[in-house]
């Protein structure tokens, strides 16, 4: 009988602090341990770190490893995860405890103990742990992203992550051939909406920057530090954009690290003539002359939640010429939502309307609902699927659509949920 047990700790009916617990007799994995971020950082269900064998990591965003530290207080496990996952893990880390450490209960010091335990594990190679068996899958997600296939007890579980079927300028889409499988846990961020063809997205993109530029116009790109600045770069020095880009932020030092690992970049020669044509912002000088002359200015926070793009609204928020074109999700209470929908932002410490020209571009790092639907319907086997990575009710509705329309087996777990494989 097998005794191969799926543990939910975090990350269902939400995007945020996603961790997972998988168990057999003799082992115990986490796959991912991430935070969520409200007013403070937020954190999955806590399993004491004694039962625990491994980390393994999907993939270097906040929301899937932010919380992975608090294993290294007093301890030293494993994390697994490949190389490129983990350095930009680390600049990651680094910087939230930089910016909430007020809130955590780690430091530096526990950082560098997970460093010094990380090993690394390339795609499509198998490792061990105890006797769980596992490799990683790319995700097409974010540079590094990997899925999770795990064989123990007779049986094998799919673990999604966060994944993209669509190749990108930057990245290769997921590789979605699995032989059967036993049981599988999928994410659901767009399981209500579609996101647009990705070339004619870049176009429209492009061809607004171009527009606002070549009237004199700054055009501010709020992008997350890590994977989506990078692309953006890789969009526009594809459409042989001529006018000044200048990158800003951890932009920067994600984009360093990435050159180091040019084997998980879809076209590496783009993604380096992209880098080298870029004005890359080294202090507040450059800060300030970017500000002065017509160009695109790339820079995180993606959700205006902090970064350098909030020296830039102010500049660019208050006049009629400039632009501001969002390209990441924007989370419901963040500024950059406010922006979207509202028109508002905090300029100078006060609420003000913006008068830049706003618009939104979804530049998706996630399957959208048909490509969500597409990868269930593919799945060879007859197993049983655990919706998780959903707001607003997508994990429910997802699941639903995989009964009524596939017949198998579907479930939107509740934290603390426990099933047997």
């Amino acid at each position: 009988m097998s005794s191969l047990q799926i543990r939910f700790l975090g990350g269902t009916h939400e995007v945020g602090r996603i961790a997972i617990a998988v168990k057999t007799e003799k082992t115990q994995v986490l796959l991912d341990y991430g935070v969520m971020f409200n007013h403070k950082p937020g954190f999955p269900m806590h399993i004491p770190p004694k039962d625990v064998d491994a980390i393994i990591l999907t993939h270097s965003h906040l929301d899937h490893s932010g919380a992975i530290p608090i294993f290294y207080i007093h301890g030293k496990k494993p994390l697994y995860a490949n190389k490129l996952t983990s350095e930009l893990n680390q600049l990651l880390i680094s910087d939230f405890i930089h910016l909430s450490s007020y809130y955590l209960p780690f430091e530096y010091l526990e950082l560098k103990s997970m460093m010094r335990n990380s090993k690394h594990v390339d795609f499509d190679v198998e490792e061990k742990i105890g006797d769980i068996k596992f490799q990683l899958l790319n995700a097409g997600h974010i540079p590094g992203s990997a899925q999770i296939l795990i064989e123990a007890e007779g049986k094998k579980l799919l673990y999604t992550s966060d994944f993209n079927t669509v190749d990108t300028r930057l990245l290769e889409g997921a590789k979605t051939e699995y032989d059967d499988l036993d049981a599988v846990i999928i994410e659901s961020t767009y399981a209500d909406e579609d996101h647009k063809e990705r070339l004619e997205l870049e176009k429209l993109f492009v061809a607004g920057i171009t527009d606002v530029v070549e009237r004199g116009g700054i055009v501010l790109v709020p992008a997350f530090g890590v994977g989506r600045s990078q692309e953006i770069a890789c969009i526009l020095a594809a459409h042989h954009f001529e006018y000044p880009v200048t990158l800003d932020g951890m932009a920067r030092e994600a984009a360093r690290i990435m050159m180091n690992y040019r084997q998980f970049l879809r076209d590496p020669k783009l993604f380096m003539d992209a880098l080298h044509s870029a004005d890359w912002v080294e202090g507040w000088r450059d800060r300030r002359k970017a500000t002065k002359k017509p160009g695109v200015i790339i820079s995180p926070a993606g959700m205006l939640k902090g970064g350098p793009s909030v020296f830039y609204i102010s500049k660019i928020g208050k006049k009629t010429n400039d632009a501001i074109f969002l390209v990441s999700y924007q989370i419901p209470g963040t500024p950059g939502r406010q922006l979207m929908e509202k028109g508002v932002c905090v300029i100078d410490g006060k609420m003000r309307k913006v008068k830049a020209r706003v618009e939104h571009f979804d530049f998706s790092s996630h399957c959208g609902a048909s490509e969500l639907k597409e990868v269930v319907k593919k799945l060879g086997g007859n197993p049983k699927i655990y919706v998780v990575h959903g707001a607003e009710g997508n994990c429910d509705l997802f699941a639903k659509w995989i009964k009524k329309e596939l017949g198998l087996e579907a479930i939107a777990p509740k934290a603390g949920d426990a099933f047997k494989v």
